[in-house]
């Protein structure tokens, strides 16, 4: 095991021998699973394992391949920081510590199979580690960004009634002012080199806690994992997964989206608040014995990203289009990328533009891809596959994505529709089980035989996808989805704003940006606009999420509305995009 850093969390003397396990192979599973796994168990003629679980049947199998010589030396996890900070563990050692870390969780903490766990870590090994551990001991692992504040993290608390929170020192004072108001939450793990009152401390634990852990037994459709994903209406929805879902659903995406092999190393560049950190950089990675990529910046700088492409063997790179458009604003051909050969996109749409200037500067194409947190990888380019200028690519298995009318009507090649997957007769087994206690919801999410998305969109008659648009008005700006309710909730707070609407307004970078019409009070209308935009825009961010401030605001008179009062936030959003 490589160990280089001068942090605390690295100096650990992680430790000894892994434990010997055998195979778990009750489950007749081959590993990695392949297409026609999938498409067997999704067609029904092949039923699903009744028991699964990732660490042990996936992550541990990887470590026994690195035994007996079938897996070549390729880390599991490397990790860097920029600072001469350096992990690499491969899947054995990375075995050993998540079952300490699993020994942390059940023994100190004493949690136990089903209870949830909140996490907010940054991009640090240890966030890898308890993701792991929470599917040895069959516990629910809940990821947040590091972005929230404390109104938010004690929404997420309380809707999910978790039972333990892991943090590192950002976010610790921000849990402190609302703890009291959580009556769940009976646990507090700091990841820290420093002691706080009240907390537990992760390091400590870690250090004394033993090797030995025997994983518990987890159904396939057991919960393993809740996202929180933004709504128009109201609060964030929590999204449950089974352990099946992501843990078997994302062999196609690993296999032919992100044309993994165990040789190679991919850098998924997505904060580890959001699914597609799992998605691309736990899942998909892994089930293809790939070494995971990591590197730990304070703030994104493309100066950075093009250097570290240079330096470490990266052979696939993941991110979203504002990176890439970022990137292509450099001189692309002074760099000379070490080992990369696949890049891929996905959060957001990407303008053909940004595609072909890529391709003109380092002669790789960008394959896009098109998922949600609901259902994972829904469309994409596949390696090999023709890729089409501004198309998601098209359905990947085992879906069946189809463009539908208001009725649940499949739609022909050409016409606009709502995206939508097929879920009768069978229910996907890699859907999201539900969203937790919102029944209404889940529900409302059914058109006749199909699962249906939230996005417009378009089919050729080649079966390419073409993305249209939000059905609702979430707004997706660098890859984040905001929901409007939340950015007005706030701006209404203020004594300034009398009313307003938040609706996605185009940017060049960002692809679209959060745009607020504020209707002002009576007593700020002879304000100056100029100190007024600037005095919101802060108060948003104290409120909420820093990434959900408002970029642009508009002052108006009054707002557009239905007979029943309702804003029309679509005649807004129009008017923005100049579809009107």
């Amino acid at each position: 095991m490589k160990i280089i850093s001068r942090s605390w969390a690295f100096r650990l003397l992680w430790l000894t021998k892994p434990a010997s396990r055998p195979f778990h192979r009750d489950h007749q599973l081959r590993v990695p699973l392949t297409l026609a796994d999938l498409e067997a168990i999704n067609r029904c003629e092949r039923p699903l394992p009744e028991n699964f679980n990732f660490a042990g049947d996936v992550l541990d199998q990887w470590a026994q391949k690195e035994k007996t010589g079938e897996r070549p030396a390729n880390p599991a996890l490397w990790w860097v920081n920029g600072k001469g900070g350096e992990v690499k563990w491969s899947f054995g050692e990375l075995g050993t510590l998540t079952r300490k870390a699993a020994n942390v969780l059940t023994e100190p903490c004493g949690l136990k199979k089903g209870d949830r766990v909140a996490v907010i870590l940054p991009q640090i090994p240890e966030w890898w580690l308890v993701n792991v551990a929470c599917m040895r001991t069959g516990l629910v692992f809940m990821p947040g960004t590091l972005q929230l504040t404390a109104k938010d993290i004690l929404y997420r608390l309380r809707a999910s009634k978790a039972r333990c929170l892991v943090t590192s020192e950002e976010a610790a004072p921000a849990v402190e002012s609302i703890v009291s108001e959580c009556p769940d939450l009976k646990t507090k793990l700091l990841v820290s080199p420093h002691s706080r009152p009240g907390w537990l401390s992760f390091q400590a634990l870690f250090q004394s806690a033993s090797a030995e852990h025997s994983r518990v037994e987890t159904g396939s459709r057991e919960p393993a994992s809740i996202y929180f994903t933004s709504g128009t209406t109201g609060s964030p929805k929590m999204a449950m997964h089974s352990h099946s879902s992501f843990g078997i659903g994302n062999t196609i995406c690993g296999r032919y989206w992100l044309d993994l092999k165990s040789s190679d190393i991919i850098w998924n560049m997505s904060d580890t608040g959001w699914v597609k950190a799992s998605i691309g950089g736990v899942f998909s990675p892994w089930i293809q014995g790939a070494c995971v990529f990591v590197h730990q910046m304070a703030q994104f700088d493309s100066d950075t990203v093009l250097d570290t492409l240079t330096t470490y063997p990266i052979t696939t790179l993941c991110c979203v289009p504002t990176v890439y458009r970022m990137l292509v604003q450099k001189d692309l051909k002074r760099y000379k990328f070490m080992k990369l050969r696949h890049c891929l996109t996905s959060g957001e749409p990407l303008n053909s533009v940004v595609l072909k200037q890529w391709k003109e500067q380092t002669g790789l194409e960008l394959h896009e891809g098109y998922g949600q947190t609901e259902a994972g990888m829904i469309c994409g380019n596949l390696k090999g596959q023709e890729i089409k200028p501004g198309s998601m690519g098209k359905g990947i298995l085992p879906y069946d994505v189809q463009i539908i009318d208001e009725n649940g009507n499949i739609l022909p090649p050409g016409k606009e529709g709502d995206i939508a997957i097929r879920q009768k007769p069978t229910r996907p087994f890699c859907f999201f089980s539900e969203y937790v206690g919102n029944p209404e919801k889940t529900a409302s999410t059914i058109r006749g035989n199909f699962y249906v998305t939230g996005d417009r969109g378009v089919m050729d008659s080649d079966g390419y996808f073409w993305f249209v648009g939000r059905a609702d008005d979430v707004i997706i700006s660098s890859g984040y989805r905001i929901g409007p309710f939340e950015v007005e909730s706030a701006l209404v707070e203020h004594p300034a704003v009398a009313e307003s609407a938040v609706v996605s307004s185009p940017d060049p970078i960002r692809g679209e940006v959060v745009k607020a019409f504020v209707v002002l009070s009576a007593p700020f209308k002879s304000s100056d606009q100029e100190k007024l935009t600037l005095e919101l825009q802060d108060h948003v961010r104290k409120s909420t999420a820093p990434y959900k401030y408002p970029r642009k605001v508009e002052f108006v008179e009054n707002l557009p509305k239905s007979i029943t009062g309702k804003i029309k936030r679509n005649v807004l959003r129009d008017h923005e995009w100049g579809r009107t």
